[in-house]
């Protein structure tokens, strides 16, 4: 990570955490009070250079998702609660990873983060996506921004994610990882947020 990259970083995510406190804890009570289940989601990950990190999201699925289905969110997704779809469209349940950013452990920008078990699957020519900091967004997350959707129309979605999504979007972020600047950066950013505004407007 060059030093302009985690400049931005420190700075933006510093600055995040302070201002978005009273969001957090509106988005905090409002998951409580959906189901009193607990606040924050974590889960490991797999970060830069292979090494397991937790990363930190409001939890948007029912407190026992992972014992009961696979980590992948498909379609309406019955794992999902009432104010976590709401959380999903707007992106507010990926806030938290703001803490793994200020930690070194993400970038604001980067590929996403996966699971041990996905990664495991990963060519020797894929696994070069481990030599990126993970981020909150990446070009792969904006372009495949429906991917739930999308799953949900194959046979099998596992098998489909596996075999054609996840190599396409390692694909994307391999392309972008060679040219990434610090202003590239904030035009992913900037995109993330227009891709967010567009799928929760009226209509």
């Amino acid at each position: 990570m060059t030093p302009g990259k985690r400049a931005l970083d420190l700075l933006a995510g510093g600055v995040g955490l302070v201002v978005g406190v009273p969001v957090f804890l509106v988005v905090a009570a409002a998951v409580k009070l959906d189901d009193g289940g607990p606040v924050f989601f974590r889960q490991e990950r797999v970060g830069r250079h292979g090494r397991r990190f937790r990363i930190w999201k409001f939890r948007s699925m029912a407190a026992d998702a992972e014992r009961t289905g696979r980590p992948l969110t498909v379609g309406d997704d019955p794992r999902v609660t009432r104010v976590g779809r709401w959380l999903r469209a707007w992106k507010l349940d990926e806030l938290p990873q703001l803490l793994n950013v200020v930690r070194g452990e993400m970038s604001l920008v980067g590929p996403r983060p996966e699971v041990p078990r996905y990664v495991e699957l990963y060519t020797l020519e894929q696994s070069r996506v481990l030599d990126l900091t993970p981020g909150i967004t990446d070009p792969a997350s904006i372009r495949y921004r429906n991917e739930a959707e999308a799953l949900e129309r194959a046979d099998d979605p596992e098998a489909a994610y596996i075999d054609t999504l996840m190599p396409e979007k390692i694909r994307l972020n391999l392309e972008y990882g060679d040219v990434a600047t610090v202003w590239s950066d904030l035009r992913v950013i900037l995109r993330t947020l227009g891709a967010v505004i567009h799928v929760v407007k009226p209509g």
